[in-house]
């Protein structure tokens, strides 16, 4: 690299004032020298130059920006801005003592004139200039101001996220500034779960044959989403292409970079015939926001333009505006600049000095010595220009970056939307949102309708089958087991088979023809690794895999799956044994437990009801030994309603409904049982479901192939030495019929799918356990094909219209064995099935023995009241508790008869008694008397 700036150097050092303009007095300058290095035989050099002239012009004339200081614009024709002249033409601007550049118009020119900036100090302003990478570290003196290519590209990933596009067609110049922007956009396609899935590069000099060329190749590709990123120079030649090949009609979409919308804008109106080249395409432009500056500029844009340009008018594109506002952003920091006490001085670069010659005179170009410290000023200007605020970011790029979203439509264009690094896509300005929470979800992604190509509104479905003769190589696991599901038709290349027919059915309802060819995979000796057909998509191998492929987390991570179109988890398959009847079989219904508790609380009712009862019905009373034998006989005759004793009390019937509520519950979940065990064949197996299975150490079969044996090792934890593969059912049956002991296998574990035809002839096995995992069967594809969203769309419709069963019920209904009826064992009724019950029996018979307690004790101190106590209290406590325990055991009537005839006593004793001293006695000792009487009667 040091060799041609030697070589440039040469050239141009004869043209080069051996003495520097030095600035060494302390008085600020009556003039500053900037320069502009643009191509100014061009539209946008055309525009610039009327842009940065009329700002020059405001800025001389304006005295609070620089004083008196004037500035001196030396234009620079980059006649050859992207070649080897344009960098002799930057430094020939250079070696004028130039404080600053604006320039240059490409990025190509822009990556090498910044490593010139870069030694001499001197910044680099540049609006067209727009390549991302520019903004690295490597180019600290390369300002851009205007937004950066990374924000554009961004909008056109969410735009392409938006319509729920996967992949799209990059056409692009092959330059820095094309290259470096489409690597841009594959980055944040990447981020939205996009790709770029073709490339078409093209030289900035591409004859119309080449361009034909290249967009031939675009035409066979699958997407028809082509996004170009070109310059306003030959990028409407590729458009024109277009047209002539047929890429303009229905089905496909053009997604143009601000290339299109500033030729729209310079050259408006255009004619009808190019109009009609580009109709439904969509292009962005920066936005500026709308503005008292901005309808000032417009209007006097007309003036400026009036008489400067042969060609016609030139209209006001987003490239004047920020020349307009570049010049006055580099006056303001120079007034800052000056402001600061700062002077413009220029000294020789010591490393030139170091190289001698007789004909280089490297001495002519200087450094700027104050050229950090401008171009820290630059960055801290806030202003607020023709474009809106002007203001720089930390990263280096200007503040509220936003594009405008056009739809070209018949003679003109119509915008659709907004996007902007803030909020996304919109259909309001974005300066409207910036005072608002951003809304970034897809709810608050909205853009109005478009006019696709072909004149239609309906969006494009973005993509077809390539028209280049290739069909979808689609992969078929060549299986020896269960052909039901898929298998190759005897000495021909046609497969057959439920998981064939169901993807045939569902090709037939996509809206586009498929070409396809199935091409077989394994040796037909053993069933192939679906797992392995999987990564073989991802490897190119296939476009697709087809059959009996499980869904499974790993497998999902490498390509993706169609609704699944059965479902089928894993089950575990054992050998069992006709359980025969016996004698006790009348207590199988119900386990211990459940029998203990019902006994218990069959008695504990009977007490209740005893306790309830006793005071008030005569069938519960009499001797201790007939009372016993009542009591166990109604608490039995109540579990068949048998019972012949009547209830009185109003708690008893209670208790005794809510007793009899549970044990009709009882007796028919009893008899449900049962009637089910003497009736349906029970049969036995050690195994118990995956359970067992794990605690125990004996072997345990799978179907060689399938993702069963790596699902047993890493989630279930089974010891690999345990697992033995088995490649066909009747080896499989061979195993089971072995059983562990003769060296074959305890269990058997496959999906459902296969175990439902594989115990439809095989009565001496079945299903034990539940199904342990969730899983289904689906059609793999690549990464984000769109096959596989219209393959699960038709997939459903398939099993809406019954046509998913129709073709199960084809292939896999069968008769099934008569020991698929049978139960596995017996299901016991336990405790667990019923305590609720129980617990409201037990809740009902404390409820009315504490009611119970409440009357009798009422009555117990209103019949019977207590005398005075002693003063010394002795015996008292267990004399009144053997007194109210035979006041409960007396019959209710004769206490209430007794208490009756007492209080008459009383009365008569009131009327008769004369003395007043016989009444004071009797009056004092008739509480002993009546707890005298109280205790003799009981």
């Amino acid at each position: 690299m040091i060799g041609v700036w030697v070589v440039v150097l040469t050239v141009l050092a004869n043209g080069f004032s051996s003495t520097g303009i030095g600035m060494d007095n302390s008085t600020i300058p009556d003039f500053v020298n900037i320069g502009v290095l643009y191509s100014f035989n061009t539209s946008v050099g055309r525009i610039v130059k009327i842009a940065v002239e009329a700002a020059v012009e405001d800025v001389n004339a304006d005295p609070s920006i620089l004083g008196k200081t004037k500035l001196n614009v030396s234009l620079q024709e980059d006649s050859k801005y992207r070649g080897f002249l344009s960098i002799a033409e930057a430094l020939q601007l250079m070696a004028t003592h130039t404080v600053a550049i604006i320039g240059p118009q490409t990025s190509t020119t822009a990556h090498v004139i910044s490593h010139i900036a870069n030694e001499l100090q001197v910044p680099l302003l540049s609006f067209s200039a727009t390549d991302p990478t520019l903004s690295s570290l490597q180019f600290p003196f390369f300002i851009r101001t205007a937004f950066s290519d990374i924000y554009q590209m961004t909008a056109i990933a969410d735009l392409v996220n938006y319509y729920e596009w996967r992949e799209v067609i990059a056409v692009y110049g092959d330059d820095d500034h094309g290259r470096n922007g489409i690597g841009a956009l594959g980055d944040k396609l990447a981020e939205r779960r996009c790709k770029i899935s073709f490339k078409a590069p093209m030289s900035p000099e591409a004859t119309r044959e080449e361009i034909t060329d290249v967009l031939v190749q675009v035409a066979l590709a699958e997407s028809r989403v082509i996004v170009i990123h070109t310059s306003t120079a030959w990028g409407p030649k590729v458009l024109t292409v277009a047209k002539s090949l047929g890429m303009m009609e229905n089905g496909y979409v053009w997604i143009a970079t601000n290339f299109l919308s500033t030729r729209l804008d310079v050259d408006s109106p255009l004619s009808s015939d190019v109009m009609d080249e580009i109709q439904g395409v969509i292009t962005l432009r920066m936005y500026i926001p709308d503005s008292k500056h901005k309808r000032v500029f417009a209007s006097r844009w007309k003036d400026l333009t009036s008489g400067k340009t042969a060609n016609g008018s030139l209209g006001l594109s987003t490239y004047g505006i920020f020349a307009y506002d570049t010049v006055y952003l580099l006056a303001r920091a120079l007034d800052t600049f000056f402001k600061q006490g700062n002077q413009i001085t220029f000294s020789s670069d010591s490393k030139l000095s170091q190289l001698h010659g007789d004909n280089m005179h490297l001495d002519a170009v200087k450094i700027f010595n104050e050229g950090k410290l401008l171009l820290k000023n630059i960055y801290a200007v806030n202003m607020t220009g023709v474009s809106g605020p002007f203001k720089y970011t930390s990263d280096g790029n200007l503040v509220n970056p936003a594009y405008e979203i056009i739809n070209v439509i018949g003679t003109g264009t119509r915008r659709i939307g907004y996007w902007s690094n803030y909020s996304g896509l919109s259909i309001v300005p974005p300066d409207t949102l910036y005072s608002k929470p951003p809304n970034r979800s897809s709810a608050g992604q909205k853009l109005l309708t478009v006019i696709w190509p072909g004149e239609t509104a309906e969006k494009p479905r973005g993509w077809v089958f390539p028209n280049n003769g290739r069909m979808l190589k689609i992969g078929v696991p060549k299986r020896v087991s269960y052909p039901d599901f898929v298998s190759q038709v005897q000495g021909t290349d046609m497969f057959k088979g439920f998981c064939i027919d169901v993807f045939l059915s569902a090709v037939n309802l996509l809206p586009y023809a498929v070409p396809y060819k199935f091409i077989p995979y394994g040796d037909g000796h053993s069933n192939p690794s679906n797992t392995e057909l999987v990564r073989l998509i991802t490897a190119g191998v296939f476009d697709a895999a087809v059959g009996d492929i499980t869904i499974t987390t790993e497998r999902s991570k490498m390509v993706d799956f169609t609704q699944p179109f059965i479902e089928s988890g894993l089950v575990v398959v054992a050998a069992v044994k006709k359980t025969e009847s016996n004698a006790w079989a009348f207590f199988t219904p119900f386990t211990p437990m459940m029998w203990t508790v019902t006994a218990i609380f069959c008695l504990v009712v009977g007490a209740v009801v005893w306790i309830l009862e006793h005071r008030l019905n005569k069938d519960f009373r009499g001797p201790p030994r007939k009372q016993i034998i009542t009591t166990l006989w109604f608490s039995l005759s109540t579990m068949f309603f048998a019972h012949r004793e009547n209830t009185v009390s109003t708690l008893g019937r209670f208790v005794l409904l809510i007793w009899l509520f549970v044990v009709l519950i009882i007796n028919s979940s009893y008899t449900a049982s049962l009637t089910s065990i003497l009736t349906v064949q029970q049969l036995s197996s050690p195994i118990k479901g995956i359970g067992s299975l794990i605690n125990s150490k004996e072997p345990i079969g799978y179907l060689q192939g399938s993702f069963t044996r790596n699902y047993l090792i890493a989630e279930i934890g089974i010891d690999e030495s345990r697992l033995v593969p088995l490649k066909t059912p009747e080896e499989s049956t061979k195993a089971l019929e072995k059983g562990p002991r003769k060296g074959g296998i305890a269990a058997y574990v496959d999906e459902r799918a296969y175990i439902e035809l594989f115990l439809s002839s095989r009565c001496g096995f079945t299903v034990v356990g539940q199904e342990f995992t969730r899983n289904g069967w689906g059609f793999a594809f690549p990464r984000d094909s769109p096959l596989a969203v219209d393959m699960s769309t038709a997939i459903l419709e398939l099993a809406e219209n019954g046509d998913l069963q129709r073709i199960h019920d084809k292939w896999l209904l069968s008769i099934a064995c008569l020991s698929q009826g049978a139960k596995l064992e017996v299901d016991r009724l336990n405790l667990r099935s019923f305590w609720g019950l129980y617990l409201l029996c037990g809740l009902a018979c404390l409820l009315a023995l504490f009611v119970y307690l409440i009357q009798t004790l009422r009555q117990y101190y209103k019949h019977c009241p207590t005398e005075p106590e002693s003063s010394s209290g002795r015996g008292s406590g267990s004399s009144h508790f053997r007194t109210f325990l035979s006041f409960v055991d007396e019959k209710e009537d004769i206490v209430k008869s007794r208490s009756k005839r007492r209080q008459m006593e009383k009365i008569s004793y009131r009327s008769t008694s004369e003395v007043g001293s016989s009444i004071s006695n009797t009056e004092y000792y008739q509480p002993s008397s009546n707890r005298i009487d109280c205790t003799n009667e009981v």
